[in-house]
C-alpha cells in the first residue's frame, strides 16, 4: 500500500458522525493520527441514540451490540465503557415467531425442532433434505428467497427466513441478495455443498479465527443504553468533531484533499490527506466530488433505503399477559399483521423500565408496508395496540410512548448490489487516499459498522506508515 504524507495537522477528514466515523477516528487518534470528523446533524450517533425519561429507556434503533469479535470488547474497554456493559439476561435468549396468530418459541435444539408446531411434519423433512441437494448455478445471482425455497422449502421461507428478513433488513426476501445480503450463507453453500454440512465442518475454523457467529454471540448493551457508545466516543475525540458542518465539495489536489463544509451561514474550507465517506449513501450523493473525469457521488443516491419506525411503549405488567420471557418476537408477512416484530427491552437488560412495569420496542413499516412507516403517530399507535393486544395479551393504556421515524432507515443490499460495491472499489482506486465504509458498505448491523471502522482504520492508518500505536 503507498504511502500518504501527512500534509495537515489533521490528516484524515472523515465524513459522518455515525458510530464508523467516530469508531474510525478514534482508532486513528490512537494510531497517532488527528482527525476531523464532519457531522451534518446536530447531535452524533445517527441512528443508535438513548433516551431516558420517567424511569424508562428507549433505542432510536438499534438494541444491542452482538459481541462477534474480542476487537469488540477491546474498544469497549478503550472508550472505558467497562464498567458499564450489559450483557443480556441468559432467560432472555428465547426467541418467538407468530404463526397463526399465536407466539410459538424458536426451537434450540435437535428434540426442539422435531416436537415445535412452528413447522408441519412435511416442512421438517424438507429442511432435512437439505443435506443432499445440490449447490446452486455458478455466477447465477439468486435472491434470498429464490435461494431458501431451492434449499429449504416455502413453508421455512414464510415462518422463518421471511420475519428474520423483516427484522433484520425491515426487507423483503424475494428483492434481496443472498449473496451480497447474507454473503457468509452463500459462502457456506458454495464451499461446503450443504449448509448443515457448513455448519458442522466450519466450526473448527470459527474457532481458530477466534470469531463468533452473530447467532451464538453475547448481546451487549450498556446501563445508559446504546447511546453511551457514541457519547464516550464523542468525549474521545472531543474538539476533532464539527456539528452541524455538512460537506458540499471535495476536491483532489496535488497535495491530498480540500474539504469543503457550510458552518452557519458561511463555509469552510480544509486540507487533508485523505478522506473517510461514512455517511449515509444517500447523503453522501449530495456531495459535489472533483476528483478527475466522470468522478462522482450522485450514484449512491440510487441505494434504496427502507423507512422504519421503532415505537417505544411501556406498560404495566399487570396489563400485560405474556411472560415476556425471551428476546422478542417476529411476524411472518403472512400473518398479515401490523408490526414487523417486537423486542422484549425490559427483559434483556435492567433498567430499561421501572419497577412493575415493562417496556416493548414495536418496529413497523419496511418494504412490507413502508406507508405504516410514515403514517401518524395516532395510526401507528393504534394499530401497534391491536397487534399487542392480539399476540401478548396487552391491555389498558401504555405508560410510556417514544416514536422515532427514520425515513431511509436501512439500505437494502437488493439484487445487483454487487455493482454498487464495485463502483466503490473502482471509485477508491481512481482517488487515492479517499474510502467508503458504513452500512451502505459493510453490512448493516451495529457490529458490522464498528468491525468496518477498525478495519479501515487499520489500513488508513498503515497508508500512513504508522505500523504501531503513538
Amino acid at each position: 500500500m503507498p504511502l500518504i504524507p501527512l500534509n495537515s495537522p489533521a490528516p484524515v477528514a472523515i465524513v459522518g458522525g455515525g458510530v464508523t466515523g467516530l469508531t474510525t477516528a478514534f482508532r486513528l487518534r490512537q494510531r497517532g493520527i488527528p482527525s476531523v470528523v464532519y457531522e451534518s446533524g446536530p447531535r452524533l450517533g445517527g441512528p443508535v441514540h438513548t433516551t431516558e425519561r420517567d424511569g424508562y429507556l428507549a433505542e432510536d434503533g438499534p438494541n444491542t451490540l452482538l459481541e462477534t469479535s474480542p476487537k469488540l470488547r477491546q474498544l469497549i474497554d478503550d472508550v472505558g465503557l467497562k464498567d458499564q456493559c450489559l450483557t443480556s439476561d441468559p432467560a432472555a435468549n428465547q426467541r418467538y415467531i407468530v404463526r397463526g396468530g399465536r407466539l410459538l418459541a424458536v426451537p434450540d435444539s435437535l428434540p426442539g425442532w422435531i416436537t415445535t408446531p412452528l413447522f408441519s411434519f412435511g416442512a421438517k423433512l424438507n429442511v432435512l433434505g437439505e443435506l443432499l441437494r445440490p449447490r446452486g448455478r455458478a455466477g447465477v445471482e439468486e435472491s434470498v428467497a429464490d435461494f431458501v425455497r431451492r434449499r429449504l422449502g416455502q413453508e421455512f421461507l414464510d415462518y422463518a427466513i421471511n420475519p428474520f428478513v423483516g427484522g433484520v433488513y425491515a426487507g423483503n426476501p424475494e428483492r434481496l441478495s443472498v449473496r451480497e445480503a447474507f454473503p457468509k450463507l452463500h459462502q457456506v453453500e458454495t464451499r461446503y455443498r450443504s449448509l448443515f454440512l457448513g455448519q458442522m465442518l466450519g466450526a473448527r475454523e470459527r474457532r481458530r479465527s477466534g470469531e463468533t457467529p452473530k447467532d451464538r454471540a453475547p448481546k451487549l448493551s450498556f446501563r445508559h443504553g446504546l447511546g453511551a457508545l457514541v457519547t464516550a466516543l464523542g468525549r474521545e475525540l472531543g474538539a476533532a468533531i464539527r456539528l452541524d458542518s455538512p460537506v458540499t465539495v471535495l476536491r483532489r489536489t496535488t497535495r491530498g484533499w480540500q474539504v469543503t463544509a457550510r458552518r452557519g451561514d458561511g463555509e469552510t474550507t480544509a486540507e487533508h490527506s485523505a478522506v473517510l465517506l461514512a455517511a449515509p449513501a444517500h447523503r453522501l450523493a449530495g456531495i459535489q466530488l472533483d476528483a478527475g473525469p466522470d468522478a462522482t457521488l450522485a450514484w449512491l443516491g440510487d441505494i434504496h433505503y427502507a423507512a422504519v419506525t421503532v415505537l417505544v411503549l411501556g406498560f404495566r405488567r399487570a396489563d400485560v399477559a405474556h411472560p415476556l420471557d425471551g428476546f422478542g418476537a417476529l411476524i411472518p408477512e403472512v400473518e398479515k399483521q401490523a408490526m414487523l416484530g417486537a423486542i422484549f427491552s425490559s427483559s434483556l437488560f435492567p433498567g430499561r423500565a421501572p419497577a412493575g412495569h415493562v417496556t416493548l420496542t414495536c418496529y413497523l413499516g419496511g418494504s412490507r408496508s413502508p406507508e405504516l412507516a410514515l403514517a401518524s403517530e395516532e395510526t401507528q399507535l393504534a394499530s401497534t395496540r391491536e397487534a399487542l393486544g392480539r399476540l401478548l395479551g396487552v391491555r389498558g393504556e401504555p405508560t410510556f410512548v417514544h416514536r422515532t421515524v427514520h425515513r431511509q432507515a436501512i439500505p437494502q443490499y437488493l439484487l445487483g448490489f454487487g455493482e454498487f460495491r464495485a463502483r466503490m472499489t473502482a471509485l477508491e482506486q481512481q482517488a487515492p487516499g479517499l474510502r467508503l465504509a458504513g452500512h451502505f458498505r459493510n453490512g448493516i448491523a451495529l457490529t458490522d459498522c464498528l468491525m468496518a471502522a477498525l478495519q479501515v482504520a487499520e489500513e488508513m492508518a498503515e497508508s500512513f506508515g504508522k505500523g504501531v500505536h503513538a
